[in-house]
């Protein structure tokens, strides 16, 4: 008789964002997982994002998701902290300016006509991100992942999306914004990337 081919379970990644799950397919390519997406699953529901804090939020979608499908879940919250604003945009990092600000160059021209007249040294921010992963069951396990820099004065590179253009990132001793960095010193830089990669590393332990 011949043996059967071993299916994976599979993890959803709670986002429309194609481009996302390509960047948590390579990072999750030698796990026992298959990959999967919310519009792959033909899921159309919108799980709620009330929460507080990017921990909260990221919890919140993970739960709602993993309920709703039955599926491991991965979700996602993250954003930009400027500590000049006494910590905004925050967990508001997307819908910042709304409804006047409706694109990423207007939320962050926004943010810099806040900051006007700041000086470099006061201009101190940080990314944050915090991965959930919900089980079917109630369990969810989180990571969170920060990249420490400040706010340049002016937006600069093209390779980013959101506050990219503006964020100076310390670990390249602030000469570099967020979209000038090449996507894989980015990914192993950012936020998201370490946060991923500590989720990844909580996924291997249970699979």
């Amino acid at each position: 008789m011949p043996e059967q081919a071993t299916v994976n379970p599979k993890l959803l990644v709670a986002t429309h964002n194609q481009g996302k799950v390509r960047e948590y397919r390579a990072l999750l390519a030698d796990l026992p997982l298959e990959v999967t997406w919310l519009d792959a699953e033909g899921v159309t529901f919108e799980a709620a994002e009330t929460g507080q804090t990017f921990a909260e939020n990221a919890r919140m979608k993970a739960r709602a998701y993993a309920a709703h499908t039955g599926l491991l879940t991965w979700a996602d919250d993250s954003g930009l902290e400027v500590d000049a604003l006494g910590g905004a945009p925050g967990v508001l990092s997307a819908r910042y300016g709304a409804p006047a600000a409706r694109s990423d160059g207007e939320r962050y021209r926004l943010l810099l006509e806040q900051l006007e007249g700041v000086p470099e040294a006061e201009r101190s921010a940080r990314f944050r991100c915090v991965v959930a992963i919900a089980w079917p069951d109630g369990r969810v396990v989180t990571t969170d992942g920060v990249c420490e820099g400040r706010i340049a004065f002016a937006p600069r590179g093209t390779q980013g999306f959101g506050y990219d253009p503006i964020f100076l990132v310390a670990d390249c001793d602030y000469q570099q914004t967020m979209a000038e960095l090449a996507p894989a010193l980015k990914n192993q830089l950012s936020h998201r990337g370490r946060a991923a990669l500590a989720a990844r590393e909580a996924l291997a332990r249970s699979v």
